[in-house]
Parts: structure tokens; sequence; C-alpha cells
């Protein structure tokens, strides 16, 4: 019988590749996957704790309880709206996937990361930002409007608050520090 797993952490493609072979060493046949989100079947030589200690050494963590899983599918769900480019009424948006009003996931988000999810969003949006930079391939005000900012110099304060540096300055830089997404909070 499958059961469905929930993990923290898994962030992008190269998270889904280890999870799988992860699933695979345990002995659990991988029905569907997602970030954040595993269906599975387990064989008899399967052990739900040798599952958790693989995926705890490799940066991961099986998530148990209802509203650490609703959080992580919240970071998810931004991750991936904030790579697709779809931010247009952000909140909104998640608040309606979730079946939550804006103020109540913001809460829960707030009480469990310790930080708003507004603050979340933006730290994300700093990242991506970094990235784009470091590509190259965008002037500042291309990288404002793909971020969804109404001008550049809206997402210039909000970079110069997050990381105490302008673009500029960034992009100067010989070496880049960048967070990797499971570390932002």
């Amino acid at each position: 019988m499958s059961e469905t797993f929930y993990i923290k952490n898994m962030v992008c493609n190269r998270c889904i590749a280890s999870v799988l072979d992860i699933f695979a060493k345990e002995n659990y046949t991988v029905e569907s996957i997602e970030l954040g989100k595993v269906n599975a079947v387990a064989d008899d030589k399967s052990s739900k704790a040798n599952l958790a200690n693989d995926l705890k050494e490799t940066g991961f963590e099986l998530i148990d309880n209802e509203t650490e899983t609703l959080v992580e599918q919240i970071k998810v769900k931004l991750i991936s709206k904030i790579e697709s480019g779809e931010m247009e009424h952000l909140f909104q948006s998640l608040a309606e996937e979730f079946g939550k009003t804006e103020t109540a996931l913001s809460k829960l988000f707030s009480k469990s990361e310790g930080v708003t999810l507004e603050k979340y969003t933006i730290n994300l949006k700093i990242e991506k930002v970094k990235e784009y930079i470091q590509l190259g391939q965008l002037n500042f005000s291309e990288i404002a409007y793909t971020l969804n900012y109404k001008t550049s110099s809206h997402l210039a304060r909000q970079f110069k608050n997050s990381t105490g540096m302008s673009m500029s300055a960034y992009k100067n830089l010989e070496s880049w520090n960048r967070k990797t997404l499971d570390q932002i909070v």
C-alpha cells in the first residue's frame, strides 16, 4: 500500500534525484515524486527508521507533523513560483491553493519559522537576484521585471537592505556569497 512522505529541504531537481536514490537503497518503490513529497510503497526489507536516517545524513528530513508539512509545502510553492516567474498576487494564490486566508498562512509560517512569510519571500528573491547577476544574462531592470518588482529602484533598496551592498557592488565581487535555497529563512 502506498504511503505519502513529506520531506524537508527538497528544493531542486538534484534533490529529487538524491531522494530517489535513498528510497531505492531502503527498498521503497517510488510511485511519484515532487519537491517535498514522495509517494512510495515499502517492501519487506524497508525500514522507515533507516530511511529517516539516510535522509538526514544527506540534509533532508522526514516531516511527521501537519504544521511542518504545510510550512514545507508553502516553501516549495514559493520556490516554484519564483523559479517560474508566477508572482502575480503571490500570497493570494498561495492562500487559495492551501484553502486558508493570507493572514492564517502568514501567522502559521511566522510561528514555525521565526520569520514572516513576506521576509522569507524577499530572501528567496534576493538569492534569485544574486543568481541572475552571476549569470550575467539580464540587466538590473530586467531582473526587477522578471521578479515582479514595480521598479528597479525598489529591488535595489531591498537588495541593499538585505545584503548590505548595492547590486553593482555585488556584481563586482570576486567571490559571490550565495545561500542554498534550503538554508534561507
